[in-house]
């Protein structure tokens, strides 16, 4: 049993632990039991993060020359889709050209590792594994490797062993996770950078951010369309005419983002947004959420002020409940237009200030009763040049 605790938001919750974790408790369980051919029900593992994990073994199977076994995903309090899936792994002994089993030749045991049945299938360049691999990511796979070096070991074996990771459930449950947009296709990604799962991890939700980004922008030779929520994506799919498969999402890590694209070398983002979000980003607050920031009436009053909005209108905008009603006010007054050009304007300076000039940015301001708020000088273009380029990436 796995007893490690977070403290967020005033709440205890209870930490998981990855699929990587599972997948390299199960490698180090057959590979133990494939050398000495006693029954495993248990294994210690040591984490990257330093904590020991003591996974219950499943469903073992043996047969000549191979082992299989699996350890149930546990992904604590975190809302994880692969919950309760099964990671098994079969350790085999590597045939030698010719076949029957590989002679032990070298000083140090071979793992081949691979996927198969329930772990996805790279597609697309763009991803950590090469296309062509089975999507097992770099930290499970060193994980993997020592789990079965440290049972090689132990029992003095020196040969070749093939390590094929499987999850049964993988390919019905991958539906509910990125991979389809990210071109991974089949099952589910092997994951994990410390071995363990923290309930609503900031840090897990910002790498999905980078990872999916790499892929988008080989797609589109550079360049990008980031859509906060989902307000924005049903806007740009119904009012811009665009395919929102190809663009991505950002929750509330627009700084973040912006990072990350200048780290990846974009040519240029296009942001598209609800103005109760991009107002905040006239602000130059680049986490959107409101435990960080709101703001929301003040900046649209400051807008109005540059406008040339009297008094009475300001404090009828900090008095309104929502950004929508604070618009309303705007255009009954006359000042909506002028105020959203500043609102736009100052969206934009801080995108760029953000970016360093690194590539370009641009932006788009809507609201589900208005519709498009403005837009910075050069948008209209890049989202053109975005819907034209297509790049082959297969």
């Amino acid at each position: 049993m796995f007893e490690e605790y977070v403290v967020k938001g005033n709440r205890r919750l209870k930490c998981g632990y990855t699929t990587g974790s599972c997948a390299a408790a199960a490698a180090k369980a057959a590979a133990g039991m494939l050398f000495t051919g006693q029954e495993i029900s248990q294994v210690e593992l040591m984490t990257p993060k330093g904590l020991l994990l003591r996974l219950d073994i499943r469903d073992i199977v043996r047969g000549e020359g191979f082992v299989s076994c699996g350890v149930r995903k546990d992904g604590g309090d975190d809302p994880d889709v692969t919950d309760g899936l099964l990671i098994c792994v079969r350790v085999e002994y590597a045939a030698k050209e010719g076949g029957g089993k590989q002679e032990q030749k070298s000083p140090v045991p071979q793992v081949f590792i691979d996927g198969g049945e329930g772990v996805g299938r790279v597609t697309l360049l763009g991803l950590e594994q090469p296309v062509g691999e089975a999507a097992i990511n770099r930290v499970p796979r060193q994980m993997i490797t020592e789990a079965v070096l440290e049972s090689s070991r132990a029992c003095g074996f020196v040969g070749s062993l093939k390590v094929t990771v499987f999850v049964p459930e993988g390919e019905e449950r991958s539906a509910r996770t990125f991979n389809p947009r990210l071109g991974i296709k089949g099952g589910i990604s092997i994951l994990g950078t410390t071995g363990i799962v923290e309930p609503m991890s900031e840090s897990a939700l910002i790498d999905s951010i980078k990872v999916e980004m790499k892929v988008l922008l080989k797609r589109k030779n550079g360049y990008l369309v980031v859509i906060p929520g989902n307000y924005g994506t049903v806007f740009s799919k119904n009012e811009l005419g665009i395919d929102t498969e190809y663009t991505m999402k950002c929750s509330n890590y627009i700084g973040e983002t912006v990072d990350f694209a200048a780290e990846l070398k974009a040519k240029g983002i296009l942001f598209i947004g609800h103005i109760g979000k991009f107002i905040k980003l006239s602000g130059g607050i680049m986490n959107t959420h409101s435990r960080n920031a709101d703001s929301r009436m003040e900046l649209l009053a400051a807008a109005a002020i540059k406008a040339g909005a009297p008094l009475p209108v300001l404090l009828e905008i900090l008095e309104a409940p929502t950004t929508d009603q604070g618009l309303e006010v705007l255009e009954e007054a006359g000042y909506l237009e002028p105020a959203m050009k500043v609102v736009t304007e100052r969206a934009g300076f801080y995108l760029k200030h953000r970016s360093g000039g690194a590539f370009e940015t641009e932006v788009m301001i809507f609201s589900n009763v208005y519709g498009l708020l403005g837009q910075t000088a050069g948008a209209a273009a890049m989202l053109e040049r975005w819907k034209t380029t297509d790049v082959a990436w297969e």
